[in-house]
């Protein structure tokens, strides 16, 4: 383990698996370096089975000085899960198998002032405890999935039978209420292992000595005021709240990617605010009967779009989350026939993988279909760019749910009355109302305003850099 002597004062970030969990933490760690003027260790869990995309990002050449990249001894994942293993469960033994070794890395690194981690990684408390380091939780999902979180063991405690069978929607207290239908995947189901991971390490997380959130201000005021001044979650008692985000993956427009080089190209060409970006994350995938059905409305809509398609699957709709940037495949070989014929003048095609951030950036871009994971969602709002929510996962139906209700950058199609897939006339009915439609307009509009929050937030003396800026002088002194 090769990490840089300094004297700037030294702290350690620890995210679990899946680009998801790193790219945040990973942002967070260079804001660090740069801004605040620490020397950080990135943790790095690594298995026998490491993405393609997750090696491209911790290896970049334009990493700062002073950001040391440290990797954990290697988890052999097939020894300890099996085809089946539930994604969070397969996330959960990973961490907990990679980090028997975080004792002994933590005292090499010569005991770092804190270790930051995210909401899988709490067997750190135990270790760190025995080190006298203290741990900052890092929420790398909404303000609404912290206070979820937060009142998780409760509910577990007063309520009997599964949550999705309650007749009322879930008060969490001080927050907008949450439909049964809309929980997390982990919570639906309190017999299966995933509930069980969820609840264990959502009730560490008041031994944190804070919670950093990537969130700010003025994009989820109602949580964030509950979880501060709320009696519950003072009673519980919740750790001070620090919302320092958006923190978002920073493409970079030196790469030179066959696939950045054509998006960019022919979004280029495009009449300004046109296109709909239509991505649903590095972790989801779509049946092949969804995937014709969103082909045939994008097609119906007459919208100009950019397509990026993984291989359907019928088994999960996080099929691809171990093996982002790992999918090769052939659109035509599963997309209508005669498709590509059909929208060559109004549609670009991109198997596997597109550079997100440069899409949602360009002028031309108009509007984002997107599954509404956090990462996702924030770039989209950091570039004032509204969305079709297309939720698949975890807490994605939250997200969505917020984002069209609450904060009125969204829509949500229609899925009909005993079915599981969206019909191409409804899909070409949202495309068509989010591009050139009033409401559209409106969604737009108040992105807009949201991007403009966004970077007042970050900037010198904003409330996301003051917020960290605050956490930074607990750990210089």
């Amino acid at each position: 383990m090769m990490v840089a002597e300094t004297t700037k004062p030294h702290v350690s970030l620890l995210p679990s698996p899946g680009l998801g969990h790193i790219i945040p933490l990973f942002e967070l760690a260079k804001r660090l370096v740069i801004h605040h003027d620490f020397h950080v260790s990135f943790l790095v869990i690594t298995t026998n089975e490491a993405s393609a995309a997750q090696e491209q990002l911790l290896r970049s050449p334009t990493l700062p000085s002073g950001l040391d990249i440290v990797e954990l001894p290697p988890v052999d994942v097939f020894a300890i899960t099996t085809d089946d293993t539930l994604v969070l469960t397969r996330i959960c033994v990973i961490v907990e198998e990679s980090l028997k070794s975080l004792k002994s890395v933590l005292v090499e690194l010569g005991n770092p002032k804190a270790l930051v981690i995210d909401l899988f990684c709490t067997q750190a408390f135990e270790v760190c405890g025995e080190l006298s380091i203290p741990v900052y939780s890092f929420c790398t999902a909404s303000t609404a999935l912290l206070t979820l979180s937060l009142y998780l063991p409760t509910l577990d405690r007063e309520v009997d039978g599964e949550f999705v069978d309650l007749p009322e929607p879930i008060k969490v207290p001080g927050c907008i209420p949450i439909r049964t239908e809309d929980l997390l995947d982990q919570i639906k189901n309190r017999k299966i292992d995933e509930y069980k991971w969820y609840l264990l390490h959502v009730s560490r997380l008041p031994l944190a000595a804070g919670i950093l959130l990537n969130s700010w201000e003025d994009l989820e005021p109602v949580g964030l005021k509950a979880v501060r001044e709320n009696s519950f979650f003072k009673q519980i008692p919740t750790p001070r709240v620090h919302p320092v985000g958006p923190l978002i993956k920073q493409e970079e427009t030196t790469t030179a990617a066959a696939s950045n080089i054509e998006c960019l190209a022919w979004l280029d060409k495009q009449p300004p605010g046109s296109v709909l970006f239509v991505a649903l994350g590095s972790g989801g995938t779509l049946t092949a009967e969804q995937l014709t059905e969103l082909a045939w409305g994008l097609e119906l809509s007459q919208q100009r779009f950019i397509l990026v398609v993984l291989s359907p699957t019928n088994s999960s709709a996080s099929a691809t989350f171990f093996n982002v940037g790992s999918d090769v495949n052939d659109p035509k070989a599963y997309l209508p026939e005669g498709f590509f014929e059909r929208i060559e003048e109004r549609g670009l095609v991109v198997p596997s993988w597109a550079p997100q951030g440069l899409v949602l950036k360009h002028p031309s871009t108009g509007a984002f279909l997107s599954h509404c994971g956090w990462n996702s969602t924030l770039e989209s709002v950091t570039y004032g760019v509204p969305m079709i929510a297309w939720p698949l996962y975890a807490e994605q139906r939250i997200n969505a749910t917020i984002l069209a209700e609450e904060v009125g950058v969204a829509i949500k199609p229609a899925v009909g009355e005993g079915k599981t897939t969206v019909g191409r006339k409804e899909i070409e009915r949202v495309v068509k109302l989010v591009i050139e439609g009033e409401e559209g307009k409106l969604m737009r509009t108040r992105a807009l305003k949201l991007q403009e929050s966004a970077a007042k937030a970050l900037d010198i003396c904003g409330s996301s850099h003051d917020s960290l800026a605050r956490v930074a002088k607990e750990w210089k002194a």
